[in-house]
């Protein structure tokens, strides 16, 4: 990419916000500045509810217009929200059906008891459906953050986990998510897919957009858009997102304002 990119996309989970967390006061600011310089997609494993939770609920002194540069993709991109007359409107979802359903969820758990890795202490339920995607969270869907990192601090049991219940459900996608999750979807949909979808809706070209993520590893969840060969930006915390767009944010204002002389 040699001009400024058009539009900026974010991963949710220890990129915008600690994981399943609310954004950071400096952050919820930062993405209010951004989105008056440039479409704003953000793209997560979690459902809708979590998006508005962690980051909607946060965004203060936001107006109507500049939410309507706001691209939400929910469940790695297999759902897709825009605001519209107040709300926040689905405007597709790639559901699963409930044999797909039935078959991840007994997979997951199946492999998760083999591996040791079924846990009787949590917060919250192990298993969720999404609709368009089955999520295992090893610690429950409300764990805290410390917890999770101590759980599986390399990674080696989420991504042993992944290759276990891929080998059992050969016709769906399941791929590593956040700290201690696992995300079941359709066959070929992850964050490149929605990436792609959102080209396609938005106008705006891949070479034109820039991702920022914390997992760009080739086994995190992020991947899959580095390997599509979008700009990506590398990060390990929030804080990072953070310092990169003190910088990006007045080079795209003004970069506006040239456009417009």
């Amino acid at each position: 990419m040699t001009a400024a990119p058009r539009l900026i996309a974010f991963d949710l989970d220890d990129t915008l916000a600690p994981s399943k967390s609310p954004l950071d006061p400096r952050m919820a600011e930062l993405l209010v500045q951004l989105l008056a310089v440039s479409p704003v997609c953000v793209i997560s494993g979690g459902q809708i509810a979590q998006f508005r939770m962690q980051l909607i609920d946060n965004l203060t002194d936001v107006s109507a217009e500049a939410l309507t540069q706001l691209h939400l993709m929910p469940t790695c991109g297999t759902q897709y929200y825009r605001h519209q007359n107040g709300d926040w409107i689905q405007i597709y979802s790639e559901r699963l059906s409930d044999d797909e359903k039935a078959a991840a969820l007994a997979a997951v758990e199946v492999a998760a008891r083999a591996l040791g890795y079924w846990e009787s202490d949590t917060w919250g339920p192990i298993l969720e459906d999404r609709d368009s995607q089955i999520t295992f969270s090893a610690l429950g869907q409300a764990a805290p953050v410390a917890a999770k990192r101590e759980w599986d601090p390399t990674g080696v049991k989420k991504n042993t986990l992944r290759e276990a219940v891929q080998v059992l459900l050969p016709g769906l996608e399941v791929r590593s998510g956040g700290s201690t999750s696992v995300d079941i979807t359709r066959r070929g949909i992850d964050k490149a897919y929605g990436m792609t979808k959102l080209a396609a809706l938005t106008g705006i070209p891949l070479d034109d957009m820039l991702f920022v993520g914390d997992r760009l590893d080739e086994d995190g969840n992020d991947y899959p858009v580095k390997a599509l060969g979008l700009t990506c930006v590398a990060v390990t915390g929030w804080e990072d997102t953070a310092a990169y767009l003190e910088t990006l944010i007045p080079q795209l204002r003004a970069a506006s304002e040239a456009s417009s002389r």
